[in-house]
């Protein structure tokens, strides 16, 4: 579990950053769309602060591979990534948004609940 956890801890921290910093970039680049209003930047950016946060906590829950806050993050992260495919499905299917990450995401996630799953149900205490 410690790989899912610095991997995981390296790829939403880095987003958070990128959402903090230039979100309207990030979100042409998933989207296709810019976020031209302030409150779609004011929520893109806590949502990067909620990224950094969780990118954190991963990083230090890596030290202790098995541990039950270990495997607590292991399940938040396949709720977000679960989630996250969802809501993106929606908008690349349903919404018609599309940028040239859009699918590439999709498929990072997808991977990344699968290897939550999977290390959850390998680490049963």
């Amino acid at each position: 579990m410690k790989n899912l956890l610095a991997t995981t801890a390296v790829l939403e921290f880095g987003t958070g950053l990128l959402l903090v910093s230039i979100p309207s970039v990030l979100a042409t680049l998933l989207l296709g769309a810019q976020l031209d209003t302030d409150v779609g930047l004011t929520v893109a950016r806590v949502g990067g602060l909620a990224l950094l946060a969780i990118g954190t906590a991963c990083w230090l829950a890596r030290l202790d591979g098995h541990s039950r806050v270990a495997r607590g993050m292991a399940g938040a992260m396949v709720i977000y990534n679960a989630g996250t495919v969802a809501i993106l499905l929606h908008a690349g299917l349903a919404l018609r948004l599309s940028g040239i990450g859009l699918w590439p995401v999709v498929v990072a996630h997808a991977a990344m609940t699968v290897w939550c799953t999977t290390s959850l149900l390998s680490s049963r205490p």
